[in-house]
């Protein structure tokens, strides 16, 4: 198994909770990982990415290369386009499509879900409306990862004990709210690949 991955969004988003819930599963799951994060300017809503190289062999790099990776996972809308260069040609793009306007410029919204969509392997998904409606709007970030976890091959009962392990100081509720939201993005995927 060799999977490469970059995780894309702003500061304040959830991108390194994502890092830590696959992190988690992956090392649960004896598989090898590296991880490399570049945080940009994330307080005041800058760009945010992570790599992660996932594989059941050395790894020597923590860096995904132009063209390399099998999925990008974005919490913004923008942000998954910033990336998309490093996708391979078949890779699956996972995208949150509510955007975070964070510069005077940015591109309408029209024309950045015709380029997410014309992409044949993409989700889109309005994770913040999913999470508003299970009464969990900070786990938009769980949505986006239920929805790219068909693509991930790792158990996702392996996601669901990360959620478990790395939430459970915040208390059970918490914990509740973001196994539904991970179940929620999940679904989503699912009934969009049989389409």
């Amino acid at each position: 198994m060799k999977k490469d991955i970059i995780l894309a969004g702003v500061g304040g988003q959830g991108i390194l909770s994502i890092a830590t819930i696959i992190g988690y599963a992956v090392v649960q799951s004896d598989l090898n990982l590296k991880q490399a994060e570049v945080h940009g300017m994330s307080q005041r809503g800058g760009a945010v990415e992570s790599h992660l190289r996932i594989s059941n062999k050395e790894i020597h790099s923590d860096l995904v290369p132009h063209g390399r990776s099998d999925m990008i996972i974005s919490l913004e809308p923008m942000e998954s386009l910033r990336y998309f260069p490093y996708l391979k040609h078949n890779g699956w793009l996972i995208t949150n499509i509510t955007p975070f306007v964070n510069i005077p410029n940015y591109p309408e919204m029209e024309h950045l879900l015709k380029e997410i969509r014309g992409h044949k392997n993409s989700i889109a998904i309005d994770g913040d409306a999913i999470a508003k409606k299970i009464g969990s709007p900070r786990s938009t970030n769980m949505v986006i990862l239920g929805a790219a976890a068909p693509f991930l091959e790792i158990p996702f009962e392996m996601l669901e004990n990360s959620i478990r392990t790395v939430f459970c100081r915040k208390g059970e509720d918490i914990v509740k709210k973001n196994l539904d939201a991970l179940s929620r993005g999940r679904d989503f995927a699912e009934k969009h690949i049989q389409k």
